[in-house]
């Protein structure tokens, strides 16, 4: 079940992959450069704090790096790996870097048609775990839309969703905007 079905009737277990990318969400803080870098996964840690009971959560650690160093190779494997889940179908969420999220969902929108779930892209301005990040609340915002969205590509940041051929990062704001 899905959907407003689903919330009258019950949770049910409902599998949800996780890809992680890197990007922002991910960084942590280097004591030898004084910067913020990605070196290593996090995203599972976090999921571990939620309370998660009806939901199997499948994560792969695709890659780790800052989405402006992303390449159209990197963006392939993405589209690979979720093509990859989608033979056992059920929603997927990708954990991405903001500043190049919306052409990884372009992307996925363009090569994947007939989609039966949604795949939603999430990232932060700001990594997991510093004051003030907005991560975690992406992580469950996005599991929640992941359930209840019907099948296509969207970006959910800061308490919205948005269709990813609809959306945009305004940097001056921090934020992501209808476009």
């Amino acid at each position: 079940m899905r959907g407003a079905q689903a919330l009258l009737t019950g949770p049910e277990m409902q599998k949800i992959y996780i890809i992680a990318t890197g990007g922002t969400i991910e960084k942590v803080y280097s004591e030898q450069t004084g910067n913020v870098q990605n070196l290593d996964s996090k995203i599972d840690r976090y999921f571990r704090l939620l309370r998660l009971p009806d939901a199997e959560i499948e994560i792969t650690n695709l890659m780790n790096k800052d989405s402006l160093e992303m390449t159209d190779a990197d963006r392939a494997l993405v589209l690979a790996a979720v093509r990859d889940k989608l033979q056992e179908p059920a929603p997927v969420i990708v954990t991405h870097g903001t500043d190049t999220l919306v052409d990884t969902g372009l992307l996925l929108q363009k090569n994947l048609t007939d989609l039966q779930y949604p795949i939603v892209l999430t990232g932060a301005m700001t990594p997991l775990g510093f004051e003030a990040s907005d991560g975690l609340q992406n992580l469950t915002e996005s599991l929640l839309a992941a359930r209840t969205l019907p099948p296509g590509v969207y970006a959910v940041m800061h308490n919205q969703v948005f269709p990813i051929d609809r959306v945009r990062k305004d940097r001056e704001r921090a934020r992501f905007v209808w476009k």
